[in-house]
Order: structure tokens, then sequence, then C-alpha cells
């Protein structure tokens, strides 16, 4: 959506946008030994070589040989997902099978959305004793609560001023706060006694976000941020973050580190992630689709697009 509304430029005209994919596997390059025609596969939204020190200390999102699906500049990159066929580089470390009791679907949310906001929660450091609080319960936001329920969160407080996210917020475990009518700042420091949240997992990408985040941490606590910021500031000064002692941690999640570990989560109970997919749409009607998720109209929460 960044690219959509332009925050995002440089990219060729006619590169194929997507970077969240399953698929079945049609056509096997002379070096993949590990995969077979026909297997059902996963693929994080980055290429990942499997051998550079990134990925060997699993930060696989800054491979040094990958790149990122949807993103040609200058006739340099590689194509995205939003079509019929895709080629996938490194294969071998790239891609994932997933077991037949993990819905299609739900499989496809194991590319980036799950694993971002499980990451989220992750450098949260929840402990069971803790207070933690999501702000945004789009599509990342509402997996964020599914991770942090995972690592054993048991308060969570979920920001947002749409109804319709709040409600899928609480059935995922959260207490849903009204972003507009209520008092979010009021609410937390209510709850914990003026102390504040013990982490904030910030899933939006823009300063009033990070802002926000910033009045509900308590002093020493950790602001977690996935949301993708492209502005050149932070919304809150290195002043302001020494006087409160916070723990800042923000970047791009390395999906294919955890695609497994999550792959286990799901063999072992049915996680309904799936749940959050509203639409479904052609590719021929991707446009559609686009400007649907932009106005988050019709109670939409997360699109796909299917051959």
């Amino acid at each position: 959506m960044h690219v959509y509304h332009e925050r995002e430029k440089g990219l060729d005209k006619g590169t194929i946008m997507g970077h969240e994919f399953v698929g079945e596997i049609i056509e096997l390059g002379k070096q993949v030994k590990s995969f077979h025609m026909g297997d059902k596969v996963i693929s994080p939204f980055t290429t990942n070589c499997g051998n550079c020190y990134f990925c060997s200390i699993g930060l696989t999102a800054r491979c040094m040989n990958g790149q990122l699906f949807g993103w040609v500049e200058k006739g340099e990159g590689l194509q995205g997902a939003q079509a019929e066929y895709v080629r996938v580089p490194y294969a071998e470390s790239t891609l994932v099978s997933y077991p037949e009791n993990i819905p299609t679907q739900e499989a496809l949310l194991f590319g980036d959305i799950f694993p971002t906001g499980f990451f989220c929660a992750d450098m949260a450091e929840i402990k069971p004793e803790g207070i933690y609080v999501v702000l945004g319960c789009g599509p990342v936001g509402l997996m964020a609560i599914i991770g942090a329920k995972l690592l054993g969160a048991v308060q969570i407080y979920a920001i947002d001023s749409i109804e319709n996210r709040l409600s899928f917020a609480r059935k995922y475990g959260a207490i849903p706060v009204h972003l507009y009518d209520e008092n979010p700042v009021y609410k937390i420091l209510e709850v914990t006694n003026s102390v504040g949240a013990d982490a904030v997992l910030e899933a939006v990408g823009n300063n009033s976000a990070g802002k926000l985040a910033f009045q509900l941490v308590r002093p020493g606590g950790i602001i977690s941020t996935v949301g993708v910021h492209t502005k050149k500031e932070f919304p809150f000064s290195p002043v302001d973050a020494y006087n409160k002692n916070i723990t800042f941690k923000i970047g791009r999640c390395p999906a294919r580190n955890y695609i497994e570990r999550l792959i286990t989560f799901a063999a072992k109970k049915r996680l309904e992630l799936d749940k959050i997919i509203t639409h479904q749409y052609p590719l021929k009607e991707g446009a559609k689709a686009y400007k649907l998720f932009d106005k988050k109209d019709d109670g939409c929460i997360k699109v796909i697009l299917k051959p």
C-alpha cells in the first residue's frame, strides 16, 4: 500500500506487485534437491541464500544475497507474486513445505503477516505477568495479538478506530480500546496504576502511532515497531527516550527464520488465522481489491488474490 500511495517511489513501471504467497511447484531448477514437483510451499516475502552472515544469525530479512518480491528498480530486482506463475531464486533455502492439516489460505499468511506479527510480539519480550498494548488492529496487528498469546501474554489491550477490527481483536483474546471514543492513555494508566504498559506493539507505521506508543509505554518498557515508517524523523526525541529509559526495537521481520516455528504452533492447534481473510478476488480484479483494502470498505480486514 505504500507503493499504491506513492510513499515508496522508484519502482519500474510494470513491476508485478505481491510478496505474500503460497503455491504448488510445477518446475524445478537443477540445484533444487529438497523439493519435488507438486509440493505445496510457503515463501517468505524475501529470498534467502541460507549461507551469508545474516542468514546464519537468523536475520534472514537482511540476507546479503536476497531480494524482496515485487520490487524492480532500474531493471534490477525480483518480480512479485500477484501472477499465475512465480520464480523463486534460492528456492532450497527460501521455500518451506507445509503440512496438509494447515489450510492453504492460512498457510498464505505465514509468508508475511503472521511472522511479522509474531516478530513484533517476540521483540516485546513477553512475560505472563506483563501488560501489553497492540496499536492497530489491521492484519499485522491481529497477528501480533495471536503472537503475544502464543508467547504467554495474558493481558493484551488492542487500540484501533474501526469497530470491526476491534471485534476481531476481542475474538483473538485482546481487550479492545477505541482510539477516539475512549482515551487510550488514560485507560492504560488506569489499569496499570499509572505505570504504563510493559511493551507497546506498534503495527501501524506512522508518527501518530509512534507518539501514542511512547505515551503508553512505562519507563523502562519496550516499544516494538513493525509498521513500515517512511518519515525522516522519530515522533519522540533522543532526550525523551533517555528520560524514559525505553528500549525501541524496529525493523523488517526475518520471516523465513520464523516460518517453521509457526508451522509447529499451527500443527498443534487450529489458530484460525484465515478468519481475517474477509475478501477474495481473481487476479484480473486486482485494482478493485486494492481500492477496497485502501478504503477499508465492507468490513475489509484482509484481501487475497487468486489466479
